[in-house]
């Protein structure tokens, strides 16, 4: 196994008159992690597409995704992903490693009993957080029409 196991996750939304699921684009995302000072992302923009760590020091991350974190600070939403680790002898040269297993997960607003923001749902795909680009979460959003507004 090459460098961390990650959790990758698409995004996705679903046509509420077709039922079809569509891949989905945010226009700017940064995530941090609850109780840390990391930034796991930055202001990103166009995102179809994350790369994102589990916690090897506790059985549960919690990631607080933000929309536009100047302009509009409360557009919040927080996932919580609850794994179990277990650590595995790899080699003399590398030592130990962190097997990491997605055995659930909750979305909701950090602090409250509120609903998501803008999150809609999570589907498990894989449960093995890896290093090959599997992916394990497909992460939905409440459906955006993109239709074009008509002058």
């Amino acid at each position: 196994m090459a460098g961390r196991p990650m959790m990758y996750c698409t995004i996705s939304t679903i046509d509420p008159d077709t039922r079809v699921v569509r891949n989905d684009t945010l226009d700017s995302l940064t995530i941090t992690a609850l109780g840390t000072d990391s930034i796991i992302l930055n202001n990103e923009k166009k995102v179809h597409k994350l790369m994102l760590p589990l916690r090897y020091t506790s059985d549960s991350t919690v990631l607080i995704f933000k929309y536009d974190p100047v302009r509009q600070p409360r557009h919040t939403d927080t996932l919580y992903i609850i794994h179990k680790n277990t650590p595995y002898f790899q080699s003399m040269d590398c030592g130990y490693l962190m097997k990491q297993n997605i055995v659930k997960t909750h979305i909701g607003k950090h602090g409250s009993n509120l609903q998501a923001e803008k999150l809609d749902s999570i589907y498990i795909k894989n449960k093995e957080a890896n290093s090959n680009e599997i992916q394990n979460l497909q992460i939905f959003y409440v459906y955006r029409d993109r239709t074009p507004a008509e002058d």
